[in-house]
């Protein structure tokens, strides 16, 4: 483990001189890249240094306690031996859950969709209320979000909507909040008192780079038409609206939001690409599941992953077997306890492998 450590403070090193060459600090977004890889590794650095420490340090006591004849060095040495033994356990703990292999698109800006699942009108609203939580998680994470397409229906309700989430590690932070969400509660539509069951999908991707996705202009079919949704100066009255067709794999992606034809293109591209990208991981992430199987890590967007239960103010998250009674702060956005514990299952998992 300490060659890996030493390996992770010349790449630190490394990153340091790149940031500061006239190639990188010309490319904000090779920059962007770097700084975040950069201050990764500088917040996992002080354990792994302190682990090298002890280790080092237990080792030369043992040789010390060997070849020493001076009592007074050799209790000093079994002072030492006694400290470092004790320190050891626990750290060797943390740097292996450190050391276990991470996905490079952790690092990346996320991509969240979120589409009202079963539950009519009231499965729409849910689906607004996680958007506002994410949104709200966000702000509390200093991250910037990006509305990239929305569909409305009725009562503040969302029939689809997807959003960039740009920040460090957002992808890594978020992409266990892939699979349906579950609510039950008293609906606003709901005239009797009764509970119902609602849901809503969510699927993080990891936003795709230009270098990663190849799009050719003639594998694509993009139409304009005219916009609708509510208000608005441009809606009904200009082609400003796009759908973009990937003739090779049939993925569709229509955006409206902007007043701008070339705006909404661009946004549409972005989607497009990003799923394209998703498509790729998802091919090597099936290979992969041939010999690991993991409990909170595959993303499927299909699987019910967390019930959200009003009446009883309480989150349960099925994967993992957690129970919270702190839905307010939940829905407020306070998700971190929820994707710490998903995180670190997933890391017990690959320790396990």
């Amino acid at each position: 483990m300490i060659d890996k450590i030493e390996r992770i403070a010349a790449r630190r090193a490394e990153i340091e001189a790149q940031l500061a060459s006239p190639e990188v600090t010309g490319d904000l977004k090779r920059m962007e890249e770097l700084g975040r890889e950069y201050n990764r590794i500088g917040r996992d650095l002080p354990t792994l240094m302190r682990y090298v420490s002890v280790a080092k340090g237990l080792e030369e006591n043992r040789i010390m306690l060997k070849t020493e004849t001076d009592p007074e060095m050799i209790e000093l040495a079994r002072e030492e031996i006694a400290l470092f033994e004790e320190q050891l356990p626990e750290l060797e703990k943390s740097v292996r859950q450190i050391l276990v292999p991470r996905d490079p698109a952790d690092l990346k800006n996320a991509m969240v969709e979120i589409r009202a699942g079963t539950g009519g009108t009231e499965a729409g609203i849910f689906g607004s209320d996680l958007y506002r939580m994410y949104i709200r998680y966000a702000e509390i994470r200093g991250w910037n979000v990006e509305v990239l397409s929305t569909s409305e229906g009725d009562l503040g309700a969302i029939k689809e909507i997807v959003f960039l989430v740009s920040g460090e590690e957002a992808f890594g932070s978020l992409k266990f909040e892939s699979g349906v969400h579950r609510v039950q509660r008293v609906p606003e539509t709901e005239s009797q008192g009764r509970i119902h069951t609602s849901a809503a999908s969510v699927a993080v991707l990891p936003e795709a780079d230009e270098i990663e996705v190849e799009i050719k202009p003639a594998d694509l079919r993009i139409d304009v038409y005219r916009s609708s949704g509510p208000g608005g100066q441009s809606v009904n009255t200009t082609d400003s609206a796009v759908r973009v067709m990937h003739i090779p794999t049939g993925l569709i992606v229509t955006c409206q939001d902007e007043k701008s034809q070339l705006k909404n293109k661009a946004k549409a591209l972005k989607v497009l690409a990003t799923r394209l990208y998703e498509k790729k991981r998802e091919e090597v992430a099936a290979k992969e599941a041939a010999t690991r199987k993991s409990m909170v890590g595959s993303g499927d967007r299909s699987a019910k992953i967390r019930t959200y239960n009003f009446p009883q103010g309480r989150v349960t998250d099925h994967r993992i077997n957690l129970t919270l009674y702190k839905l307010t702060d939940i829905m407020n956005g306070n998700i971190q306890e929820l994707l710490d514990a998903c995180r670190q299952a997933d890391v017990n998992d690959r320790l396990e492998d």
